[in-house]
């Protein structure tokens, strides 16, 4: 039959696809029953319980030719309704329908493969991932909070104990048939008391840790291995006790002797302690700086929000008012308790307090500095945390200003002026208020930013020399003065002279009465300390800068000139990269201009005056020094294991005492390590441990702990040495064709 071949290879296709669809599910849900109950029974059985399932309800073998005909129909156009004639002998068609038979045969033979049959394999693949991670999440719950699931899992806790040396069948290992341990808790925890099996050990730092156990059997000694340190337990009655605090993280194993002197040793444990943490302290709703004017309400309301994990004791805010200023700047402290009584063991509370700056006895001037601290309940010595600090200043309404009688000298110089640094954070405050103020007030507080800018600006134009407005303006008056005298007397005014600007009548204010020009031409020429002197008038020789810190700070100037004008012209946000760039340069000079000087701890002795230049040297030695140290290559026990490992391998010597107490020492070595990353440490300290059971003592466990120990050595530091070098010319000419010394 012409066709009938392609349409069957398409209807095993669309059973094959149920197929792999069903086998999803059954996959999915197989593995979800048994990450959740850690049985392998249990996940056969949910196997074939859901294989059942799922081909009852997809019926794979259901697809008939009949079925893939009239889906072919449904989804070619190109069968043109007639796939059906494919299936049926040619011997039974008329003419027209052997016809068709052949048309539809060959329009369906080279697109028939290309026909995808129906299925949701994509769905069955993210239903059987979904069941598989919902298996890992349940099972990681049961086993944390719900117990061991499985049943079996109880047996992996318990405590199991395997002999260092191999023992003749007719001695009796003595069995540990009851394990307890107990950890309690530390008071302020509220925590009731855990009696649990399972070796692996979590608690809060300073608990108790009791451990209880009954052997079937005589038993010698019981000793614990922590981290090097060896604690042997105390028999009370027919059990072995032993009592710890505990105070840092490790691990640990247990060891004992029978009557016949045999040590028996158990697996490795971890045993981890978490940190009590401090109590954290958030202020909320306040600006780190406030500022109040003299006639203000000077309150402010503190909102602290305090948690701790086990409970918060007790809080309180600490405040600091700074009076005065220099050298007679006067502190007091003070303790400000909340209103009403902290609750003792709360681990969340927020607290209100209002801050009367008035009550506080603060005057126009003074800064009050206060923060909150809080502590925690631990004992004995509470953990104590505080918030960041905070700032309130009442405005001075009075600044005071040094003269000297007759004009001879001014102090414009104020107490305080605004930083580079703080002006950026106040443009930055500005440009965020931006949006909840009105038109007018921005405008009013960026142009007195612009004038904090330029008083800035003229401060540190002084260290380049440069005139204030005060002597600028004087200068222009007198300048005015002496032009109007000179075009009287020439008849004829520089119109040039009103936009330029001449050093030699800045400061004519303060000079004394003038004879004339050409007499004052005539002494500056002629004044022989002129090149000795130190000229202030002008700004490229008043400062003692070099010159590339004046070039620098010159730059600084000239872009604080462009960050006022945006200042003056509303525009911070435009003046804020000029800010930016200002302050870099500031930095850059104040770090340029920073001086180290080392200082040297010896004294000489004093030099005999009569001993001077008399070339007498007999009782003068060299001084000699010489000091060895001792290099100290880290990991030094973990080397010699390695090293030991290789040897038992390669020679099959037998494994001794000696080797077991230097399996041990890199055992503790490898611990401190593991400490900080048990995952990946863990696997191997144990595999080292294990070398002490003498069922463990073959050499594809050695080599596996070898590998272990070779992967936690760092990398070797290199050694200065002097290294051979061949040189000859066969060898210089193949380098320079390599373009070695390029």
């Amino acid at each position: 039959m012409m066709g009938a071949a392609s349409i069957e290879r398409f209807q095993k296709r669309w059973q094959q696809s149920k197929y792999m669809e069903a086998l999803l599910y059954v996959i999915g849900f197989g593995g979800f029953v048994y990450l959740l109950t850690h049985n392998l029974f249990y996940g056969i059985i949910g196997f074939m319980v859901s294989a059942g399932i799922a081909l009852f309800v997809l019926k794979p073998w259901s697809i008939s030719s009949k079925n893939a005909v009239g889906y072919i129909d449904a989804h070619l156009p190109q069968a043109g309704f007639s796939s059906g004639l494919l299936l049926s002998p040619s011997n039974e068609l008329s003419d027209l329908s052997k016809l068709q038979q052949f048309r539809v045969a060959s329009q369906l033979e080279p697109v028939l493969s290309r026909l995808k049959p129906p299925h949701n394999i994509f769905k069955a693949t993210l239903v059987m991932f979904g069941l598989i991670l919902l298996g890992l999440a349940g099972g990681f719950i049961l086993t944390r909070y719900g117990g061991s699931p499985g049943g079996n899992s109880s047996t992996k806790k318990q405590i199991t104990f395997a002999p260092k040396d191999s023992l003749s069948s007719a001695t009796k290992i003595p069995e540990l048939i009851k394990t307890t341990i107990t950890v309690q808790y530390p008071n302020y925890t509220r925590k009731s008391i855990l009696n649990t099996t399972d070796p692996n050990i979590k608690a809060v730092q300073g608990s108790n840790l009791i451990w209880n156990l009954e052997f079937d059997g005589n038993v010698q000694a019981v000793r614990m291995d922590l981290m090097g340190e060896r604690i042997d337990f105390t028999k009370r009655d027919a059990s072995y006790q032993l009592t710890k605090n505990l105070e840092a993280s490790g691990f640990y194993s247990f060891t004992f002797k029978d009557a016949n002197g045999n040590d028996y040793v158990s697996d490795l444990y971890s045993l981890e302690m978490v940190k009590d943490e401090p109590p954290l302290v958030q202020i909320e709703g306040l600006d780190s700086y406030s500022y109040f004017e003299f006639d203000d309400d000077k309150r402010l309301m503190l909102n602290a929000n305090i948690s701790d994990d086990f409970g918060i004791d007790d809080a309180y805010i600490i405040a600091t008012v700074s009076k005065g200023s220099g050298e007679s700047v006067k502190f007091r402290e003070e303790t400000i308790r909340f209103k009403g009584s902290v609750p003792k063991g709360n681990k969340q509370m927020n607290l209100r307090q209002p801050l009367d700056l008035d009550a506080l006895k603060m005057d126009p001037g003074d800064e009050l500095y206060f923060y909150v601290e809080a502590l925690d309940q631990k004992t004995p010595l509470p953990n104590v945390a505080r918030s960041e600090t905070y700032f309130a200043v009442i405005r001075d309404t009075v600044t005071d200003m040094f003269a000297v009688e007759g004009n001879l000298g001014v102090d414009l110089m104020p107490d305080y002026f605004r930083s580079q640094r703080q002006l950026i954070i106040d443009t930055e405050k500005l440009i965020a208020e931006k949006p909840n103020i009105s038109e007018k007030d921005f405008k009013f507080r960026s142009n007195e930013l612009g004038f904090d800018q330029k008083q800035l600006r003229l401060k540190y134009g002084q260290f380049m020399g440069d005139e204030t407005e005060m002597q600028a303006a004087a200068g222009a008056v007198s300048h005015e003065q002496g032009e109007a005298d000179h075009g009287s007397e020439e008849g004829e005014a520089d119109l040039l002279d009103e936009y330029s600007h001449k050093h030699d009548s800045d400061n004519e204010h303060n000079l004394v009465e003038e004879h004339g020009h050409e007499n004052e031409e005539t002494e500056e020429e002629e004044d022989p300390l002129h090149d000795y002197l130190h000229n202030h008038s002008d700004p490229e020789e008043s400062t003692l800068f070099e010159k590339s810190l004046k070039a620098k700070l010159r730059d600084a100037l000239n872009i604080m000139w462009d960050a006022e004008l945006h200042l003056r012209l509303y525009e911070p946000e435009k003046s804020l990269p000029f800010q930016y760039d200002a302050l870099a340069i500031i930095q850059e000079i104040k770090n340029s201009a920073r001086i180290y000087v080392h200082r040297i701890g010896f004294d000489p002795p004093p030099i005999k005056e009569e001993n001077r230049l008399s070339g007498d040297v007999e009782n003068i030695t060299n001084y000699d020094k010489r000091q060895e140290f001792e290099y100290q290559k880290s990991f030094a026990s973990t080397r010699q294991a390695i090293s030991r490992l290789e040897t038992l391998i390669q020679e099959k010597k037998i494994f001794d005492a000696n080797d077991s107490a230097l399996f041990v020492d890199a055992g503790n070595e490898l611990a401190q390590k593991a400490i900080s990353q048990p995952l990946k440490y863990i696997k191997i300290l144990q595999g080292l441990r294990d070398l002490e059971k003498a069922v463990n003592r073959s050499k594809e466990n050695y080599m596996e702990v070898q590998k272990g120990l070779l992967s936690v050595l760092p990398p070797l530091e290199d050694i200065p040495m002097k290294k051979t070098k061949y040189d000859s010319e066969i060898n210089l000419l193949y380098l320079k064709e390599l373009g070695v010394y390029e």
